[in-house]
């Protein structure tokens, strides 16, 4: 298989432990403060992994250019106000729906993609992203509809971090491409800077906006640490697969978090998983066959 496929499964894996993670952290800190902690405590890890890349590779930085800048920037801010956006969502919905509404972030990721990169997929491709997003919202119940989005916060906050996310793994492609380098390089560069910019965000808005916030950041520090560490794993999985392959594919692939999800929200918040939602892990393991064997 292609490199992007293992990296994918890896950040897909590590993306639902972490979400579960931040769901039990949700009930101590608040949302900006469980944002924060993805990147204020895997700082110095992400940095020790730029070292490796660069040891292994035995390659050189390289330049840090406008075009890097202006993409990179962009992308801290829309994972931030995603990510936010997602831990908002839990306290609306319950673990399995805040994340399927999240999911929405694979098919917007091909929309914006093909409207502002023209990062166009095959008809193929598209029939396997919107087979795959059909199964996540059957798994997740909920009817999206304009009403039910402005009467339901819950559902608003999941669509506002789908697409969050969405812009996120979009620019980390454009701004990995900027390096014009090495792509395993390029992605840890791009990683180490946005979780940079994140950590200086993320503590000062949260010293400003309430300082006991991170105090309870440093009392909770097991979870908090389980929370970065699984992060930062994943994070590594998404920014080198999207660095490698269109987008859209490695968000269609990533939809096989689902299922672990589903398994999290079963066996740890003890929530029921009906036959709807077997029909749509059903279309969910569709999509990804017909990516991977025809897209």
């Amino acid at each position: 298989m292609d490199i992007w496929i293992y990296f994918t499964l890896l950040a897909a894996l590590m993306q639902a432990i972490r979400t579960a993670g931040q769901k039990q952290l949700s009930s101590h800190l608040n949302a900006m403060a469980n944002t924060g902690v993805r990147y204020l405590y895997v700082l110095p890890f992400a940095w020790l992994y730029l070292w490796w890349i660069l040891e292994y590779r035995q390659l050189d930085m390289p330049t840090i250019n406008p075009n890097f800048l202006k993409y990179a920037l962009i992308a801290c801010f829309a994972q931030i106000i995603g990510t936010v956006c997602l831990v908002i969502a839990f306290k609306y919905r319950n673990f399995s729906v805040a994340s399927s509404l999240a999911k929405t972030e694979a098919i917007l990721v091909a929309v914006v993609g093909a409207l502002l990169f023209s990062t166009s997929l095959t008809y193929l491709g598209w029939f396997s992203v919107a087979v795959g997003v059909v199964g996540v919202l059957l798994v997740s119940k909920v009817k999206f509809t304009f009403d039910d989005v402005f009467r339901n916060p819950g559902a608003g906050f999941g669509l506002a971090a789908g697409l969050g996310l969405a812009i996120t793994t979009l620019l980390i492609r454009q701004s990995s491409l900027a390096l014009e380098t090495d792509l395993l390089l390029s992605a840890a560069v791009t990683l180490v800077f946005m979780i940079t910019v994140q950590s200086v965000i993320s503590f000062v808005y949260v010293y400003f906006q309430d300082k006991n916030q991170l105090g309870l950041m440093v009392k909770y520090w097991r979870i908090c640490l389980f929370v970065g560490v699984t992060s930062l794993i994943g994070s590594i999985g998404w920014f080198t697969a999207a660095s490698f392959q269109n987008a859209a594919y490695v968000k269609a692939l990533g939809q096989v978090e689902f299922f672990i999800t589903l398994f999290i929200t079963y066996r740890i918040f003890k929530e029921k998983i009906s036959l709807i939602e077997f029909l749509g892990m059903a279309l969910i393991i569709t999509s990804v066959v017909i990516l991977l064997l025809w897209a």
